[in-house]
C-alpha cells in the first residue's frame, strides 16, 4: 500500500460546519482537504433547506395569483409549469455551488470528490469519483457526514419507491394525489407547497396531531390552516403496509382508532425523520463510538471517543438545523485556539416554513411541565396585530412563557406572517437576559408584525405576591 498523503486536517463531508472549519483552518496556513462524495457545500444548498424554500416560494406565488382578485388584480387561474419551478430551483443551486467553489479556491482548501472511509485512526481511504483511490492522513479529522431521510421498515414501502425530500424537489409534474407519510416540518412544508401547485394532498401521521413536538394548541392551529387549503389528514395512523408504485398508483393501509383503512394516491412522499450517515465508513477502525441511535458519541466540546477526531452537525446528534451546524464550527474553531466553548445550554431557534410560518425558541408549555418549571403564559391572536389587516394574513397566534418567580422569558412561539423575523427579537432579549417588561414597554415600529410583541407581553399575568 502506498504511503498516505499528509495533511494538517481532514474534513469528511462538506456540510455547513465542516466547510467553514476547513476554510478557516486553511486560511490560517494549514494544509486542509475536504472529502465530499456528491453535494458540494452539503445538503442545505443542494437538496434541503434552500432548495425547499425556493420551491415553497414558487408555491406561495401560485397561491397569491390564485387569490389576486381579493387584492384588486383581476387575472385568470394560474397554470403551473413544474419544469420551470424546478429550473428556478436548479439555477439557484448552481449559483450556490459556484459560490462554494470560489470559497474553496480563495481559502486554499482542497476539495476531494469521492467516498471517504476510515481505515485506521486518522487515516482515510478515498475512492475518487473520477476513478482511483487516495490515502490521506492528518493530525486532526472532523466528521461532518450528516443524515439522510429515514425509510421506515414498513412492508412494501421501500419497493414502492417513495419520494423523499430530494426527489420531491426534482418533480417536473404536479402529482394528482400526493400522500405524505409524516406530519413533521418537512412533510408539512412540502404538503402545502404541492397543494398550492394543484395536487390533492393527504398527510398520514402516527401521532394524534401534526407538528408533534409542539404544544397541542400549536398543532391544532397548523392542522386548521392546512385544512382550510384542502389538505386532508389521517391522525393516530400506524402504517401497516404499502402497495403499488409511487408515481403511478400507491395505497397505504393504516390502523387508526376507528379501525383499518386504505389511503390511495398517485405519489408517496416519506417524511418520517432522518438517520445518520454513520454506517460503513470505518468508524470502528478509528475507535469512534456510536450511541444507541447510530449517532456519533461526542462530549460537549464535540470531541469523539477517538483522539484527534471531532464530529460536527447532525451526525453528532446536534439539533438538525444548518444554523446549529454553523455554531458547532464556532465551538470547535474557538476551542482549537484555546477557548472553552461548549454545546451546553444553547438557545436554538427554528422555523417551519409553511404559510403562515411557525417559529419557536426556548421552552414549550409541554417541556416546562415536564421539567417542573412554573410559568406564566401570555397569548395573542395574530389577527390582533394591525399589520395583518394590511396583508390580509390573519391566521395564527403568538405565545410567550415567562418564569413564574421572576420576569425571564423562557419560551416563545408564533404562527403568523413573518414569524421567523419576529422570533429574532425575542431570542435577542432572551440571550441578553432581559425581563419581558423591556419588550412590553418598548416603542415598536408601526405597522409591523413585531409591534405585536408589546400587546403579547402585556397579556402576561402579573407575578403572584
Amino acid at each position: 500500500m502506498s504511503q498516505p498523503e499528509r495533511y494538517d486536517a481532514l474534513v469528511l463531508g462538506s456540510g455547513e460546519g465542516g466547510k467553514y472549519l476547513a476554510w478557516h483552518l486553511a486560511r490560517t496556513g494549514r494544509r486542509v482537504a475536504v472529502i465530499e462524495r456528491r453535494w458540494i457545500g452539503g445538503s442545505c444548498p443542494n437538496v434541503n433547506c434552500l432548495p425547499s424554500k425556493n420551491v415553497i416560494w414558487s408555491a406561495k406565488v401560485a397561491d397569491l395569483v390564485r387569490h389576486a382578485g381579493q387584492f384588486g388584480s383581476i387575472i385568470g387561474p394560474p397554470t403551473i409549469d413544474m419544469a420551470k419551478v424546478r429550473q428556478r430551483k436548479r439555477d439557484m443551486v448552481e449559483g450556490l455551488i459556484d459560490m462554494h467553489l470560489r470559497n474553496y479556491k480563495a481559502s486554499g482548501t482542497e476539495l476531494v470528490m469521492g467516498e471517504g472511509k476510515l481505515i485506521s485512526p486518522l487515516t482515510l481511504e478515498v475512492r475518487l469519483n473520477a476513478g482511483g483511490t487516495r490515502l490521506l492522513t492528518a493530525d486532526r479529522i472532523f466528521l461532518n457526514i450528516g443524515t439522510k431521510a429515514a425509510i421506515p421498515d414498513i412492508p412494501g414501502l421501500a419497493t414502492a419507491k417513495p419520494l423523499t425530500n430530494i426527489e420531491a424537489l426534482e418533480l417536473d409534474r404536479v402529482p394528482v394525489h400526493l400522500l405524505v407519510l409524516g406530519g413533521g416540518y418537512v412533510g408539512l412544508e412540502l404538503a402545502q407547497a404541492y397543494r398550492r401547485f394543484g395536487s390533492r394532498v393527504t398527510v398520514i401521521e402516527r401521532a394524534p396531531r401534526l407538528a408533534g413536538r409542539e404544544d397541542a394548541d400549536v398543532g391544532e392551529e397548523v392542522q386548521r390552516f392546512l385544512g382550510l387549503e384542502g389538505i386532508a389528514t389521517v391522525l393516530s395512523a400506524e402504517a401497516l403496509h404499502v402497495e403499488g408504485q409511487s408515481g403511478e398508483q400507491v395505497r397505504v393501509v393504516v390502523r387508526t382508532p376507528a379501525g383499518e383503512q386504505t389511503v390511495e394516491g398517485s405519489d408517496l412522499l416519506v417524511a418520517a425523520g432522518r438517520v445518520p450517515n454513520t454506517a460503513d465508513i470505518g468508524l470502528e477502525a478509528a475507535g469512534v463510538a456510536l450511541d444507541a441511535r447510530g449517532y456519533i458519541k461526542v462530549n460537549d466540546r464535540l470531541e469523539t471517543t477517538a483522539p484527534g477526531v471531532w464530529a460536527i452537525g447532525e451526525c453528532a446528534g446536534s439539533p438538525q438545523f444548518t444554523h446549529v451546524s454553523y455554531d458547532d464550527f464556532r465551538i470547535i474553531r474557538d476551542n482549537l485556539a484555546g477557548g472553552s466553548r461548549t454545546t451546553k445550554d444553547r438557545l436554538v431557534p427554528y422555523c417551519m416554513f409553511t404559510d403562515p410560518p411557525l417559529a419557536r425558541v426556548g421552552l414549550s408549555e409541554i417541556e416546562a411541565q415536564r421539567q417542573g418549571i412554573a410559568v406564566r403564559v401570555g397569548k395573542l391572536p395574530t389577527s390582533a396585530v394591525l399589520r395583518t389587516r394590511t396583508l390580509d394574513e390573519r391566521q395564527g397566534f403568538l405565545k410567550v412563557l415567562v418564569a413564574a418567580a421572576d420576569d425571564r422569558i423562557l419560551g416563545f412561539v408564533m404562527i403568523g406572517a413573518e414569524a421567523g423575523e419576529v422570533l429574532a427579537a425575542v431570542q435577542t432579549a432572551m440571550l441578553a437576559n432581559l425581563p419581558y417588561t423591556v419588550l412590553r414597554d418598548a416603542i415598536l415600529t408601526h405597522p409591523t408584525m413585531s409591534e405585536g410583541l408589546g400587546a403579547l407581553f402585556s397579556n402576561v399575568p402579573p407575578r403572584l405576591a
